[in-house]
């Protein structure tokens, strides 16, 4: 559900300019609904009006025109909680970055700006050139291999450190294993997965 606020005002133009206050939007982005008239003035009820997948690819449009780089963009939705954006670029390795870092710090920035319209939890998802899903298949391979050995050995193995997103998928991909479960240690980018084995 996008983001409104209700409140009373002595007209429209009062109205929308204390939506935009609340709101923290531009006009353009606002619809106001007036849901009656009491004594003290208008009860009106703002509410932000945008398509989260499209204003999600007009600002990722905005910061590549800005770096002067061809580019397309590929946008999905998937039923009302997740969003989709692919990037690919011939300049694929710089907007990735060392260890995917640029790319995880413009998803960091696109699942902010959707966050400012909506009260929901969108899932919001980022790739560029589709190293996330070749990376997340290397990350599965990992998992299963690493556990199959820890399974075996009944010998813990912490893996190097990862950023939230790529140790959630080790531990989404292990968390049905009878053999073996996963923890998380450390703190910050030291944070690493350690897979254990159940029965030592």
């Amino acid at each position: 559900m996008q983001k409104k606020v209700e409140f009373i005002a002595e007209n429209q133009e009062q109205a929308m300019a204390e939506a935009i206050k609340r709101l923290h939007l531009s006009s353009d982005k606002i619809f106001i609904n007036v849901l009656g008239e009491l004594p003290e003035g208008l009860n009106c009820e703002a509410l932000v009006d945008v398509n989260l997948t499209l204003e999600g690819q007009k600002y990722l449009k905005n910061i590549l025109n800005s770096l002067d780089i061809g580019y397309q963009i590929e946008a999905r939705t998937v039923g009302d909680s997740q969003i989709y954006y692919n990037i690919d670029s011939n300049e694929n390795p710089l907007l990735i970055g060392i260890k995917g870092k640029t790319l995880e710090a413009l998803q960091v920035l696109i699942r902010t700006l959707i966050s400012t319209y909506t009260k929901d939890k969108i899932v919001t998802t980022l790739d560029i050139g589709a190293y996330r899903s070749n990376r997340n298949r290397q990350l599965e391979i990992l998992a299963t291999k690493t556990a199959k050995s820890v399974a075996k050995t009944k010998v813990s193995v912490k893996l190097q450190p990862m950023n939230s997103y790529e140790r959630r998928i080790i531990h989404e991909k292990l968390s049905e294993w009878r053999d073996v479960y996963t923890e998380s240690e450390g703190e910050g980018e030291e944070r690493a997965i350690v897979i254990k084995p159940k029965n030592q």
